[in-house]
C-alpha cells in the first residue's frame, strides 16, 4: 500500500510539472501569485481610501521651479485631525461635531528653512453614497469660507483677504503680525464627496523667494483635475 501511495504521489507531482510546462509555453504560470498588497491608483467615488492619483501634480504647485516639490502621495500620512492651515493662523475654535472627523483624510507636508516657503496639502473624502457625502463636503467647504471671513474675530491682528470665492472653490491670502504670510486654496467636488486643500506659507515678510504671478484659477484647476482621475467616473 505504501509503495502504491508513493507511486500515486510521484505521478501527481509529474503531472503538475507537465501542466506547468504547458502553461509556461503559453506565457502563463502557476508559480507567481498576484501580490496581496497591490492597490490600484484609482477607485470608485465611494472609495474608503485616498488614491495616490488624487494629489495635485508637483509641477502645478507654485514655485516648483525653485523648490522642486516632490510627489505628494509619497509624503502622505493619515490626517487624524484634518483641519485646514488657515484655522491655525486664525485660531479658529474646533467645531463641536466636525464632519471631517469621520472622513478619510490624508495630509502631505514639505518644509523648508526659515524665510522660505512651506507647503501643506490635504485630501478629505467621505465614504458611502456620493449624494450624501457631497452634501457633507459642501457644508464643510461653506463653513470653512465663513470661518476664514471671520478670521479677525478670533485673530484680531491677522489680515485675511479672499482673492477668489466661488461656490466650489476659494483662495485667500492671510498676513499675520509675526510677518508670516499664508496662501490658502480650498476646493470641493461633490461628485466624489471630496475636499482638497493646498496651503503655502512663509514666516518672513517679504519672503526670500517672492510669490510668483500665479493665477488662483490655475492653482485651483490643478487641485480639481486629479480628483476626476482618482475617483472613477465622478466627472462628467
Amino acid at each position: 500500500m505504501t509503495i502504491l501511495l508513493r507511486s500515486i504521489d510521484g505521478w501527481g507531482y509529474r503531472m503538475r510539472l507537465f501542466v506547468a510546462a504547458v502553461l509556461a509555453g503559453f506565457g502563463l504560470t502557476l508559480l507567481a501569485p498576484i501580490p496581496a498588497h497591490a492597490q490600484p491608483m484609482d477607485c470608485p467615488p465611494n472609495c474608503d481610501r485616498i488614491p495616490s492619483s488624487a494629489w495635485i501634480a508637483p509641477t502645478s504647485i507654485p514655485l516648483y521651479d525653485v523648490y522642486r516639490w516632490p510627489e505628494l502621495a509619497g509624503l502622505s500620512v493619515t490626517a487624524v485631525n484634518p483641519r485646514f492651515r488657515f484655522e491655525e493662523v486664525c485660531d479658529t475654535p474646533a467645531a463641536a461635531q466636525d464632519p471631517r472627523l469621520w472622513a478619510v483624510s490624508a495630509r502631505s507636508t514639505a518644509t523648508s528653512p526659515d524665510g522660505q516657503w512651506h507647503l501643506q496639502a490635504q485630501v478629505i473624502h467621505w465614504r458611502g453614497e456620493t449624494w450624501r457625502g457631497g452634501q457633507t463636503a459642501i457644508g464643510v467647504f461653506d463653513a470653512a469660507l465663513a470661518e476664514l471671513r471671520r478670521c479677525q474675530l478670533t485673530a484680531p491682528f491677522t489680515s485675511p483677504s479672499v482673492t477668489t470665492a466661488e461656490p466650489d472653490r476659494f483662495a485667500a491670502v492671510l498676513s499675520s503680525p509675526d510677518r508670516s504670510v499664508l496662501r490658502q486654496y480650498l476646493l470641493v467636488d461633490p461628485n466624489n464627496s471630496t475636499l482638497t486643500e493646498l496651503a503655502m506659507w512663509t514666516t518672513d515678510a517679504p519672503p526670500q523667494v517672492p510669490w510668483p504671478a500665479a493665477r488662483d484659477g490655475a492653482v485651483l484647476d490643478a487641485l480639481a483635475a486629479p480628483l476626476c482621475t482618482a475617483y472613477i467616473g465622478s466627472c462628467r
